[in-house]
């Protein structure tokens, strides 16, 4: 479907039906010319006439292998995609009176989302009577969004809209690492810890001679008292 689409896009040699076209191409000087005159010089080339740019005065064309030009076009759109940057919304939801237990655990997920990039729609909904305690609602979601200040930072602040109170927080350029920074603070630790070790048996020796030495005349002692 996608080669169909972008087939759709360019006309190619006969295709061509407006009277003169300006060619360009790999070692070709652009010029103006008729439009049959330009197809028969893509086929003493081997290529295709390809209409890039159908709107110019006179329309744009470059001789290039069409299955070529369409790889390439392919490809283009596909570094396109990659560079564009999809952000997800997740929604975490609270009850004005949410226990410490379940806040954490919603927090955790919290971290996550904006460290894979994707925006967090946190709010609480109240339930009858419980839009009496909006104010706690509110000081919840400020809580939530202090906690996450490593991670992202608040886009709207909180807002009644019914019986939701809501508010967005949207991921960080530089999503903090949790991993690697122990993991290259433990080789650290474990790499002065081999510099110790070889220092510590040269200073130990003296001792363990001395213990040798030692046990020598316990054993000499236990004969005696035989």
């Amino acid at each position: 479907m996608k080669k169909d689409n972008i087939k759709s896009q360019y006309r190619v040699n006969e295709q061509i039906r407006v009277r003169e076209v300006r060619i360009v191409g790999d070692d070709i000087e652009s010029t103006v010319m008729n439009t049959r005159d330009a197809i028969r010089l893509a086929e003493q080339k081997g290529v295709d006439l390809v209409e890039i740019s159908p709107n110019a005065t006179p329309p744009v064309c470059r001789l290039i292998d069409y299955s070529k030009f369409l790889y390439q076009q392919k490809k283009r759109q596909k570094e396109m995609k990659a560079k564009q940057v999809k952000i997800e919304v997740k929604e975490i939801r609270f009850g004005p009176q949410t226990d410490d237990h379940d806040y954490n655990f919603k927090l955790k997920h919290a971290q996550g989302f904006l460290s894979d990039g994707d925006k967090v729609k946190a709010y609480v909904f109240f339930r009858g009577r419980s839009i009496l305690f909006k104010e706690q609602g509110e000081v919840l979601l400020l809580r939530f969004a202090q906690d996450l200040e490593e991670y992202g930072k608040v886009e709207s602040m909180p807002v009644l809209e019914g019986k939701r109170m809501t508010m967005f927080i949207a991921p960080k350029k530089t999503a903090p690492k949790k991993v690697e920074l122990p993991d290259d603070e433990d080789d650290d630790l474990e790499e002065g810890q081999d510099e110790e070790e070889t220092q510590e048996p040269a200073r130990k020796k003296p001792q363990q001679k001395a213990q040798k030495e030692y046990t020598g005349p316990k054993v000499e002692g236990e004969d005696f008292d035989d």
